[in-house]
């Protein structure tokens, strides 16, 4: 939640937030702003059009975990004609870990076509086995997808039933034929997220170190579904009543609703 010049809002109490789901006001059942450790994955291209770039992408990671929890879980999956965990033996760093997440960053040589999809579903796969209850991805590239046996829908299928946020960065030249960021967009939208397209190397360190920030600066609210319905809820935050300064608040735009068992 950020104001008109893009501060971050983080005193905010539980009586100032109403939650709708599919219209109807819902009482708030969880509510936090503290800035708890997450996991993180972050999904870097590695095809053969980020050769030029890898220098800024390394540069960029570093600035995110600089600015992130120390205690966060860290993970980094390349993709390109493959998807491969950039550490193997390890499933998750820590962000205070530097000198690992540097190597591991660092060993990444682009080449060959682009398999966006596939990665991010690898991503989240392996997301999921984090500890940490907040769960977030983050993905540099520049939203073309050739290679992938998995389908954009599919995908965005996947990240309306995670509980992750997928924060996109756009990386390309303006005659990258293969550039998509609108769907850099929809992947962030679907999610609550943000997109970034940074137009030189010190705006990717400012994106980085942005997400970063908003991380840790965002509120935590839960409440139980009125219906299970297996149905999509779609879902509005209110801030009421609103502080003086105009406020951009972004969440989730909703979710599927597990249906009940039947017991036989």
């Amino acid at each position: 939640m950020t104001d008109k010049k893009g501060r971050y809002i983080s005193d905010l109490t539980t009586t100032q937030f109403t939650v709708f789901d599919n219209g109807r006001r819902v009482p708030i059942e969880l509510f936090t702003n503290e800035d708890t450790p997450v996991t993180v994955g972050l999904v870097i291209d590695a095809s053969g059009s980020m050769r030029s770039k890898i220098g800024e992408v390394v540069a960029a990671t570093m600035a995110f975990a600089r600015a992130s929890n120390p205690d966060d879980e860290l993970f980094a999956v390349q993709f390109n004609d493959d998807v491969a965990q950039t550490v193997a033996d390890r499933p998750f760093l820590r962000a205070g870990d530097l000198g690992a997440l540097e190597s591991a960053v660092r060993s990444i040589r682009p080449d060959g076509r682009t398999s966006l999809y596939d990665g991010i579903m690898v991503a989240l796969d392996h997301l999921a086995l984090g500890s940490r209850p907040r769960k977030a991805l983050i993905v540099i590239s520049d939203g073309g997808d050739n290679a992938s046996e998995a389908t954009l829908d599919r995908v965005l299928k996947r990240a309306r039933d995670s509980n992750a946020a997928i924060y996109t960065v756009g990386i390309y030249d303006d005659d990258d034929m293969d550039k998509n960021p609108r769907v850099l967009k929809s992947l962030a939208e679907t999610t609550g997220a943000d997109r970034f397209l940074p137009r030189s190397p010190g705006d990717l360190l400012r994106a980085c170190s942005r997400i970063a920030r908003e991380i840790r600066s965002g509120y935590t609210i839960g409440y139980v579904p009125p219906d299970r319905d297996g149905t999509y809820h779609r879902v509005r935050v209110q801030v009421d009543p609103a502080p003086p300064q105009r406020l951009n608040i972004r969440t989730r735009p909703g979710y599927f609703a597990a249906g009940r068992s039947t017991q036989r």
